[in-house]
């Protein structure tokens, strides 16, 4: 009755502001001028801002993905691959990873589906916090990024193991006891440019706080640039993956990531202005 109850408050909340029923709200996007106006979809992400802060990510900034024009002129600036085309009804995100000083510099591309919320790591005084993340979160489908710092691989020499633990790593940051029954169902290596990606299906059980378990079906990508190992996988309940896979899929085959030639001008913590000097893409 109570989880009736809040999906319901949820769903009130974002009809409510798909028809402006609440007041606007800037949202949190670098370069961005001052919101004016908004049409249905920024009425709805300032919506899931609000919600997004009832559960957890307060501490974040949240906004939809930018457009492909803007991302491939970013993408050539730093003289990388751009992206040639866009699946309908998908966004193109590219965002730094690292722009604090107790983390390596990434920069990190892929694609979701055009109404997920994206949710951007966090810069304080105790360093950069939180993670790159796209999801539908009412609904569990969500594709996130992970680095496990275990040094440079090469992926094309690495075991069914090796993916089994880098994924194992991505979805336990809270902690071991949080998942069971974990098993890789299928793994095939992608080749993009000169860089290796293992795609990988695979699925779980979550442990929830309450109790609960929960049966979770995914689509991993897991490669090697820098210093370290990066993952980024995309999940949900098992009863959606049927709908939802090639979604998924589409999350997991178009995530890229690159170390050599990403520099930028680490936040300065003993700077009390370092707010307005945070780094910004090209």
């Amino acid at each position: 009755m109570i989880r009736l109850r809040l999906l319901l408050i949820i769903s009130a909340a974002c009809n409510a502001a798909a028809f402006n029923l609440f007041p606007p709200a800037p949202l949190e996007q670098a370069g961005a001028k001052a919101v004016q106006s908004l049409d249905r979809r920024q009425a709805l992400t300032t919506s899931a801002v609000g919600l997004a802060g009832l559960f957890g990510f307060s501490g974040q900034a949240l906004a939809f993905g930018g457009k492909l024009k803007s991302v491939n002129s970013q993408l050539a600036a730093y003289g990388l691959p751009q992206i040639s085309s866009v699946p309908d009804g998908f966004s193109p995100l590219l965002e730094l990873y690292g722009t604090g000083q107790n983390r390596d510099t990434l920069l990190v591309e892929f694609l979701h589906p055009s109404d997920w919320i994206v949710v951007k790591p966090n810069n304080d005084v105790n360093g950069e916090d939180g993670t790159i993340q796209a999801g539908e979160y009412a609904k569990g489908d969500t594709a996130t990024f992970f680095v496990w710092d275990t040094g440079k691989k090469k992926i094309e020499d690495q075991d069914k193991d090796f993916f089994a633990s880098a994924i194992k790593k991505a979805i336990s940051q809270k902690g071991d006891n949080v998942y069971q029954d974990f098993k890789i169902i299928n793994t095939e290596l992608q080749q993009h440019e000169a860089q290796t990606y293992g795609i990988v299906d695979f699925k779980y059980v979550l442990l929830t706080g309450a109790g609960f378990e929960v049966e979770r079906r995914g689509v991993a990508s897991v490669t090697s640039e820098g210093n370290g190992v990066q993952v980024l996988w995309a999940a949900t309940i098992s009863a959606r993956f049927k709908k939802t896979k090639e979604q998924l899929r589409v999350c997991a085959e178009s995530f890229r990531v690159y170390a050599d030639g990403i520099k930028v001008n680490k936040i300065d913590y003993n700077d009390k202005d370092f707010e307005v000097k945070k780094p910004a893409l090209k």
